[in-house]
């Protein structure tokens, strides 16, 4: 792009976003302590010309966009934090699926496919009995909400509005079986009953619902999901990090499909090793 190039371009960008947000030349002189002359020249349309940086800031910080895009160096209109700000958003996290947040991302991504990776076994696929051991101790009406949120989940599944790829470490399963680490307060027939309601339920939706088994040894993830082509989420303790930008979720949905490609147990599988899991 030349010169004249650059400064026509400057001129019908900041020409667009005066007429959309109403900004008179005075006003954007006055914003961007410069002579209305000055304005004037700028947006000539019979010899455009360029300013020089100080004033291409100024008149980018008037108007609430880039520098960079009023001079067509990008694309994307918004200033550099705010671009950021929109591409990664970090959120307060409930204990549980419960958590408002999580559920408006659902319901957004509303006939995608969703990839998760929990961070324990997912709610999905908690009995109610598990749901009232593991949030018993948390204040409120979590257990309740939790077991709600589940079967609104599973409801989801048979409307056959979103598909739902799980995948789960193999120790995680093989810990509930044992009644050992994170579960070891958990009695065993209600462990044995979680085993057998997961393959239950994986059987009864599948492909729909797909729970791969993956070896930590091998692979690890931190606990996300990934919402379609519109969202990835990092679920960090007491805060999300949700990223909207086309490249991060690329990049997390790929990671996603790393643990699926090399699953210890395949989806086809995962219901029959669950019950041999349960029957021992």
């Amino acid at each position: 792009m030349d010169k004249r190039e650059r400064a026509e371009l400057f001129r019908l960008r900041v020409r667009e976003v005066m007429r959309r947000e109403g900004v008179s030349r005075s006003a954007l002189a006055r914003s961007a302590s410069a002579d209305r002359s000055t304005i004037g020249q700028l947006l000539n349309s019979e010899d455009p010309r360029l300013p020089n940086a100080h004033l291409a800031a100024e008149i980018a910080a008037a108007l609430g966009v880039s520098c960079d895009w009023l001079l067509g160096l990008t694309d994307r209109p918004e200033r550099p934090g705010d671009l950021l700000a929109a591409a990664m958003q970090m959120t307060g996290a409930g204990r549980s699926a419960a958590d408002a947040q999580i559920l408006s991302w659902y319901r957004e991504a509303a006939g995608y496919k969703v990839r998760h990776v929990p961070a324990t076994l997912p709610d999905l696929l908690k009995t109610e009995a598990h749901l009232a051991w593991e949030y018993h101790d948390i204040i409120g009406n979590t257990p309740e909400q939790a077991a709600t949120v589940a079967r609104d989940m599973e409801a989801l599944l048979l409307e056959a509005q979103s598909d739902h790829e799980i995948a789960l470490p193999l120790h995680e399963v093989e810990s509930l079986a044992a009644g050992t680490g994170y579960y070891a307060t958990l009695a065993p027939d209600q462990r044995a009953a979680q085993l057998a309601h997961m393959a239950a339920l994986c059987q009864r939706h599948y492909p729909r619902l797909r729970l791969f088994l993956f070896d930590r040894r091998k692979l690890y993830s931190a606990p996300l999901t990934v919402f379609g082509p519109l969202l990835a989420v990092l679920h960090v303790g007491r805060v999300h990090l949700a990223f909207r930008s086309a490249d991060r979720v690329r990049a997390l949905t790929e990671h996603f499909d790393t643990l699926v490609r090399e699953a210890a147990v395949d989806a086809r599988h995962a219901a029959d090793y669950l019950r041999g899991l349960a029957a021992i």
